[in-house]
């Protein structure tokens, strides 16, 4: 707007999303409720005053995949596993946590029997794929059994089936590829060199394997993280817009906004009615039970705002 100073816009900014934070917070108790999360990290450049330069911090994602909910999450700009392990034991998570390889989960919930974490069966394609050139034979047969693994359940897309439905069916197709190729990477691994990149993927595949094999156990688990990467994506593009964050404050600022647009996004709400709406209610929620910040959330709030909802053409023009 012309003729408003960036500290006036700043100030604005500031103050929109302390009105907004106690929605952030009930998001995520939202989020940990539940009993399947996705999480993945990603950088955002943060400035630091002393070198005079933006340093690459972490900014973490947590989405419950079922009620697609949406958290972002920003803590010094860390990524050790401590973070999502504080975050889950102060909101009391108990269930699945489906992650990439990244070793700080196991050791945050290695000690943790409330939480069982998921790996990607895509992370342990793409080291079989770098594989490809070194040994072709070897790569292709487990990229082979992978896509059998797609082909079940692209099938039970197509057949409409039901959570356990879908359980059944892993269980009778897709258990004995899961198992067969364990042997097979407990006898082909003994033979490749550990820096090899053959035996890199053999050995990413086989510690990650008990963590993946439990999608047999539960229709509603997904073989991968896709999901959860994609939910990433605005804040990718986001990056070439704003290009850093002025301090870790600004941050964890712009954590609560995104949370609440992800949200949005995953409900097909209309974001700018939508903080409009709730930024003007906010002043007068001061003391707000839990009941009444909940029905201010995106999937609630919507309910009682169905022309709000954005068809698939609306979404787009709005992205």
């Amino acid at each position: 707007m012309k003729g408003l100073t960036e500290s006036t816009l700043d100030g604005w900014f500031k103050k929109t999303v302390e009105l907004l934070k106690p929605l952030y917070e009930e998001l995520k108790w939202e989020v940990f409720s539940c009993d399947y999360v996705q999480v993945d990290e990603t950088t955002v450049p943060v400035i630091n005053r002393e070198k005079h330069k933006a340093d690459k911090e972490y900014l973490w994602m947590v989405r419950s995949v079922m009620e697609k909910l949406v958290i972002f999450h920003y803590d010094g700009g860390s990524r050790a596993g401590a973070v999502i392990e504080s975050l889950a034991n102060h909101y009391h998570f108990k269930g699945y946590l489906q992650c990439d390889g990244f070793a700080g989960y196991e050791t945050a919930f290695k000690a943790n029997p409330d939480v069982r974490l998921l790996n990607c069966l895509v992370h342990i394609r793409r080291h079989f794929e770098q594989a490809l050139d070194e040994n072709r034979e070897m790569a292709q047969h487990a990229l082979t059994q992978i896509q059998h693994i797609y082909k079940i359940e692209r099938q039970c897309d197509e057949a409409g089936l039901s959570y356990d439905e879908r359980r059944q069916k892993r269980q009778e197709l897709a258990r004995p590829i899961m198992e067969a190729m364990k042997v097979w990477m407990e006898t082909e691994g003994i033979k490749y060199s550990p820096g090899s990149l053959t035996g890199k993927a053999i050995t990413y595949a086989y510690t990650k394997w008990d963590n993946i094999i439990r999608c047999l156990d539960d229709g509603r688990l997904y073989w991968d993280n896709n999901l959860a990467e994609n939910v990433q994506q605005p804040i990718t593009l986001s990056r070439k817009n704003f290009l850093f964050c002025g301090n870790h404050e600004a941050a964890v600022n712009m954590s609560v906004i995104c949370s609440l647009l992800a949200t949005c996004k995953a409900h097909g709400v209309n974001p700018r009615v939508y903080l409009n709406d709730v930024i003007a209610q906010m002043p007068y929620h001061k003391k707000a039970t839990q009941e009444e910040l909940l029905n201010l959330l995106p999937h609630k709030w919507k309910l009682k705002h169905p022309e709000c909802v954005l068809t698939r053409q609306k979404e787009e023009s709005c992205n």
